[in-house]
Parts: C-alpha cells; structure tokens; sequence
C-alpha cells in the first residue's frame, strides 16, 4: 500500500486523537486496505468489521453515475437506498441523517465524490453513529486512495503487457489495410468498445480517410479534416472524450446518418510520426459499459503511439516494394530477347515455360549471344523477380578465391580476410544466381558447388555455422561441357545437376532479320543517350549488317552500334559508314586445313556461305537467292551439286 503524506497522517490522528475508541476499527480498514486486491473488497471487509462494533445493519459508500447511484462496496442486508438524503449529503456537503439512516460525504483528492451511508438498528444510536462516521471518513478516503491506486496500477501494468504483445504483432504485419484492421479490433477489445477506426490524415487534400469504417463501401469513411471530433483532435493535438447525453452537439450526426450507428460516447486520440508530424487519429466508439475514462485515454493514446510506429514501418516498406517492384519491372524491359527469328520464338517459349520452376538450367552459346540476357529473362519472368539477381563470371575468379567469392568468408580466415563478407549465394538469398563460363571452374570448386547444390546449405570459408539458401542457380557456358566431361575437365555429377534444361543460343549470324531489330533498338538506345537524332540505315547498309558473320555476336553489334551513336554525323547511315568498322564482304574466312586443292576449300566456302545466307533469310529460299543472286530453283541445282541437304518449298 502506497504510504499517506505526513500531512494526511497528522490529519487523522488529529480526528482520531480525541476517540480513541475509534482506533481499532481505524486500524483495522488501513489494514484491509492493505491487503485487498480490489476497491469492492476492501469496502465490504472494512465496512462488515465497522458494522459489528457500531451496531450498524447495513453500509455502503454509494456513487452518482449517469443519473443513478451506483453502490462501490457493502455490507450488511440489502436495503432501498435513501436517494433524497444522498443527493442532499453532496449538495451540502455535509453529514446528514433521516429515519435511521446517515450519510457522510466523501471528498476525495480529484474531486470524485462519493458518500458513506449507513442504516442503524436502533435510530437512538444516531448521534454516537454519526459521530463516529464523521471521524472513520477520512480514514475511508485515505484506504479507499490507496486501493484504488494499486488497482489503477495493476490494471495498467495488465494493459501495458496486453498493448506490448499487441504491438509485437502489429510490428510483424506487412500490409496497411490488413494493419488497420488489427488495430481497430485490439483497440475495441482491450479498451472494452463497440467500434474503432483510424484516421488518417491526407493533408493536401483536407481530407481524413478512416478505416475500417462499418457500413460505408470498401470499409472506407472520408471527412472533411475540420468536422468532429476527429477534426478537433487533429486540429489541436490533443485527445478528447465526448459523451453525447453531456455534449449532444459535439457528435457528428451526418457521419451517424451515414453509417447508420448512433454514437453514444466517444474517445479520440492524435497520432503522431517518430518526427512529430500528425498522421491522423485513433478514434474509439461506444463504451461497452459507462463512460471512457482517463485510463480508457491513456492506454488508447499509447496504443496510438505503437499504431503510428507499426504504420510507418508498414508503409515505408510498401514504399519499399513498390520501389523495388518497378526496378524489377524496369530491369525486365532492359532483359528483352528482342527478334522474331524462329530459334529466338523457340527460346522465348521455353523460358516462359520454365522460369517459374525451380529447374536448374544451363545456357550454351558462343561468346556475346546474350547468355546473360536469357539468365535474366529467366528471373524476371519468374516469382523471384522482385529478389536479387546476382551475376558472377567464373572465368574471371582465381582459384584459390574461388570458394569465398561463393560462399563468403569469416574475417581472419585468411591473410586479407579483414572482416566477414558474405558470398554471393547469400547475397542472392531467395533470387538467381547466374554462374558464367561454369566450365572454367576448378574441379574443387565444382566439387563444393555440387554439394551447396543438394543440400541448399553453405558454410563460410573460416565459419563453422550452416547458412541455408534458396538461391536459384543458372548456369552458361560457351564451352563444350559433355566434351570437358569425357576428357575429365568437368565433374559429371555437376553436369548432370546443372544440365536439367539446356536452352542453346542461336549465333547472330543466324537469326537473319534479327540483326536489323537489335542493331536499330541499341542505335536508338545510344542516340538517346548522345541527345542526337536516329539515323536511318540506306538499304545498302541494311544489306551490308546482313552480311558481316558478326564473330563477336550480339555484343559486336551492340558496340558497333555504340561507335556509330556517337562518331558518326550524317543524318544517316550508309554501307560506306561501316566499311571503316566491318571488313567489305565479312571476315576473312578462316582456313583451317592449307593442304586441300583450291577446288575442295571452294566446295567448303561455298557450302558455308549459302548456309549463312541462308540462315540469314530465316530460312525463306526465295529471299536467300536473291540475296545471292540467283533464281531460287539455280540455288537449289548448286545446293545438290555441292552434297548440301535440299528440302524445296512447296
């Protein structure tokens, strides 16, 4: 029991000085008081043991509320409770008594007043009765002080634990709608209300946007920012309590109408951002029982400080998402497989098909393809878009780094390990890891890779601790891998692992009109870039990018189309544009075998160079010898002289 001030301790010895009859019972309701868990025990153990040395059938310390007297605590039989003489006893403020009954008033520090009433068995005792109500009262405002101010603490210690673990909730939920519906249902639960709804305040348009709100479409309420109650609270900052039978008009009917609810009592509190900024306001409706009190606000305005926290947080993160969700989008633009060549629609179709599986996949083409390109497609058409995507050439890694550029690495594990880095299976965590040139890594690397590769777990370099990963592997290779495995270059088991779906890239040389798509889509590219107007290609120049065998594939043309952005100046580009770039009819062929009769490396030439063309046309006959200028039914007579596979259009 919290101890009295000296000052109220002198008071009631002064009373009880001069009755010393009175100190047993005196010291008997301290002690209750002690010992009581709530205010209606303490009254009806104090006031049985009163009754018993006062000769006092019944008594009670009675309360107005709302109209009517409510009884906090008492003992004895029942009776009707003399109303007059308790409103006059707190009219007065005075002792008063009638027809066996006394009343005492019962002032206590916040003004809350209340009255100790007793009823005798024999009136002739009223005046000792009287007497000894009006010295026992103080000593009842100090027991009864004390009670209700270890209740008050108890029941704000059960609710700072109720608000602490309903705010660890609210800190783990992601989504503000789904938010905003978990606050208002901790909110009427706890505080013990019908309805409860958080504002929100959207300044530029002076509007308060409440939800959830019962009975209005989408669960959505929208007020002008100056009407209400709510208006007040956010226009001043400071919370109130409204009940409608003391201040009628202080309740917005108009929203009443709307909703139609009736609101009976009211609390409201503002609630702030981490700054200090005004969010909005939490508003609570209808009291199950009474009135709101101070306590009902106080526990209501930290729920609110909790509530703006959990908001933010859930906001900046959907912030956060729909960032990242339009750099995922922004990046899956720059991921396109530009071309309507038939080995490009093929592969396009295949990587729709399996992006959105877990399959491992490996990417076989030559050297500027567009490996990484495809790796990418495969990310960012799956459910994985919005996670990383981690690029690591394994070509480029020394072997003795190898296995800390993969899986990370404690600090002081080796000489230059200067602090923990993780690797890039954990930085990939549940997106893609492309693995380039795999067939460069070292066998012991291979080895390592295999096992993260079946049992999703990595171990730094140095580190003892199991790391789980959900990253996703695709690997490229511009290799022969199945020939790397015959000559023991290439872990087996690896391939095997890695070879679950095998998408081969088509060369550029080979995907005809394509060359025309992607080298007007980077010159675009790199004229905006340059501020400078696109310059068309003449047909000569079309015909000569036909042409070029392109060696160096899709990056070739992408960095010859870089040149032309930016060193070229004519409002177009001709055959005559390129010819200091790309020799005038291609490469040099390679010969590989000097030992042949010139007819035979002709034979050779030949046969490679109508493949090309062909290639080049996306296989249209009629398009390739003209190409080559030939009537196509001359293409197909020297196709058989050479040996060459002839399938004749229908």
């Amino acid at each position: 029991m919290r101890s009295p001030s000296s000052a109220t301790v002198s008071r009631l010895i002064e009373a009880l000085g001069r009755h010393a009859d009175l100190w047993p019972i005196a010291g008997e309701i301290l002690c209750e008081a002690g010992e009581a868990e709530n205010s209606s025990v303490f009254l009806s153990k104090a006031l049985s043991a009163m009754n018993s040395q006062l000769g006092v059938n019944y008594t009670a310390v009675v309360q107005p509320l709302a109209g009517r007297w409510v009884v906090l605590g008492g003992s004895g039989k029942d009776l009707s409770l003399p109303v007059e003489l308790l409103a006059e006893t707190l009219d007065r403020e005075t002792p008063r008594s009638a027809g066996g009954w006394i009343a005492v008033p019962l002032v206590k520090p916040e003004n809350r007043q209340s009255v100790l009433v007793a009823h005798l068995h024999d009136a002739a005792e009223t005046s000792r009765a009287l007497t000894a109500l009006q010295v026992l009262a103080p000593v009842y405002v100090v027991a009864l002080g004390s009670v209700e101010k270890r209740q008050k603490s108890a029941r704000r210690l059960r609710r700072l634990e109720a608000i602490q673990e309903i705010a660890k909730q609210w800190y783990q939920t992601r989504e503000v709608q789904t938010l905003l519906v978990q606050m208002a249902e901790a909110a009427t639960r706890l505080l013990e209300a019908d309805r409860a709804s958080i504002f929100l305040w959207d300044k530029p348009n002076k509007t308060l946007v409440g939800r959830p709100a019962l009975g209005t479409p989408d669960g959505e309420l929208r007020i002008p920012d100056g009407s209400g109650v709510v208006g007040q609270v956010i226009r001043d900052g400071t919370p109130r309590r409204v009940d409608a039978a003391e201040e009628p008009k202080a309740i917005n009917r108009n929203v009443d109408a709307q909703l139609h609810y009736q609101t009976r009592t009211l609390l409201c509190v503002p609630m702030r951002s981490r700054s200090g900024e005004m969010l909005g306001a939490f508003e609570l409706v209808n009291k199950l029982s009474g009135s709101f009190t101070p306590e009902d606000e106080e526990a209501l305005g930290e729920l609110a400080d909790h509530a703006a926290g959990a908001l933010e947080n859930a906001q900046d993160r959907q912030q956060l998402l729909s960032a990242n969700r339009q750099l995922a989008e922004q990046a899956a633009q720059g991921a396109q497989l530009l071309g309507h060549s038939p080995p490009i629609e093929a592969l396009r179709s295949i990587i729709r098909r399996v992006a959105d599986t877990d399959l491992a996949v490996l990417i076989l083409g030559e050297n500027g393809s567009g490996k990484e390109v495809v790796a990418q497609s495969i990310h960012y058409f799956s459910r994985r878009r919005e996670q990383p995507f981690v690029a690591i050439n394994c070509a480029a890694i020394p072997e003795t780094l190898a296995e800390s550029e993969l899986f990370g690495h404690e600090k002081g594990a080796f000489t230059d390990a200067r602090e923990t880095r993780p690797g890039k299976f954990e930085l990939a965590a549940a997106g893609t890891l492309f693995l380039d040139e795999i067939g460069d890594l070292s066998l012991s690397g291979q080895a390592k890779l295999l096992r993260v590769l079946e049992e999703k777990v990595i171990v730094r370099v140095g580190g003892s601790t199991p790391i789980h990963t959900e990253a996703r592997v695709v690997a490229a290779s511009n290799q022969d891998l199945a020939e790397m495995v015959r000559n023991k270059k290439f872990r087996e088991d690896l391939y095997f692992r890695l070879n679950v779906v095998t998408l081969e890239l088509p060369p550029l040389r080979s995907r005809g009109d394509d060359i025309l798509i992607l080298a007007e889509h980077f010159l675009t590219d790199f004229c905006r870039r340059a501020r400078r107007r696109v310059p068309p290609f003449t047909a000569a120049a079309k015909k000569r990018l036909l042409e070029h065998p392109w060696p160096g594939n899709v990056r070739e043309l992408r960095n010859l189309m870089e040149r032309l952005a930016y060193l070229t100046a004519a409002d177009r580009i001709d055959a005559d544009d390129l010819a200091f770039i790309l020799s005038p009819r291609g490469e040099n062929p390679q010969i590989a075998d000097l030992t042949r009769p010139l007819a035979d490396a002709t034979a050779e030439f030949q046969i490679q160079y109508i493949r090309q063309m062909i290639d080049s046309a996306r296989g249209n006959m009629s398009h390739a010898a003209d190409r080559l200028g030939l009537h196509r039914s001359n293409l197909y007579r020297k196709m058989r002289q050479l040996g060459m596979e002839v399938k004749e259009e229908g």
